[in-house]
């Protein structure tokens, strides 16, 4: 196991690493972006084995989208394990656990990812599971250039870094769905008053005029409402 150096900046318990926790979630980072990367960054801090960190995230068709990155790294072995369909970050994401991997060099969980990460100088790594989602899961990833670069410490730090990548990831995602429903509300709504103006016709007659409008023309009720709110000629 790694010695910690001694210094002040960096933590000697759970409780120093929760102070640090609660100090980076009280500042305001923006975008979703800003936060993972200001979550990645700590990561790399807090964590002396930690050279590198990243944010992987997964979609329902495989898809895999590197985030936050603090250098080339994490991208060059998130695209790895994308191309040879196995690795640590994958792991975690479908099977729903960390992983730790003590020395790359001498891995033999995954036979063709664990010797091109390691010819790229990743000696050890730590991958922590974000969080769950219909379409989408995600995995914050520790990357070392030395074999044994994490203990059982860094493993808690990891912990509470993922738990807050997880917490910002959900809001951004809630906010877009709560945004993109305001919207659909908003356009429907002047679709619906442009119908009784038009046409005279209570609100709820409008509405099922452009629903049947909708299904007749094969065309989702969003679209459609746009068009008319629009005055778009056919």
């Amino acid at each position: 196991m790694p010695d910690h150096p001694d210094g002040d900046d960096v933590p000697r318990s759970l409780g120093d690493a929760m102070a640090e926790m609660a100090r980076l979630i009280e500042q305001d980072h923006g975008s979703v972006d800003e936060t993972l990367a200001a979550i990645t960054a700590e990561a790399v801090r807090l964590i002396p084995g930690a050279d590198h960190a990243g944010i992987t995230l997964v979609t329902k068709n495989h898809r895999v989208d590197s985030r936050a990155a603090t250098d080339d790294l994490p991208r060059v072995i998130d695209e790895l394990q994308q191309q040879r369909r196995e690795g640590p970050c994958l792991d975690t994401v479908w099977k729903h656990h960390s992983v730790h991997v003590v020395d790359m060099a001498t891995e033999q969980r995954w036979p063709t990812f664990a010797p091109a990460a390691s010819a790229r100088g990743v000696r050890s790594m730590l991958t922590f599971r974000l969080y769950t989602h219909r379409d989408h899961l995600g995995a914050l990833n520790l990357y070392s250039d030395v074999a044994h670069g994490f203990d059982d410490a860094d493993d808690d730090v990891g912990v509470l870094l993922a738990t807050h990548a997880a917490v910002a990831l959900v809001a951004a995602e809630r906010e877009a769905q709560l945004e993109s429903a305001l919207v659909t509300r908003d356009v429907i709504g002047q679709a619906k008053g442009i119908i009784m103006e038009r046409y005279d016709l209570r609100a709820d007659a409008a509405f099922s005029m452009l629903v049947r409008l909708s299904q007749d023309w094969h065309t989702p009720v969003t679209a459609l409402a746009e068009r008319i709110a629009q005055r778009i000629p056919d």
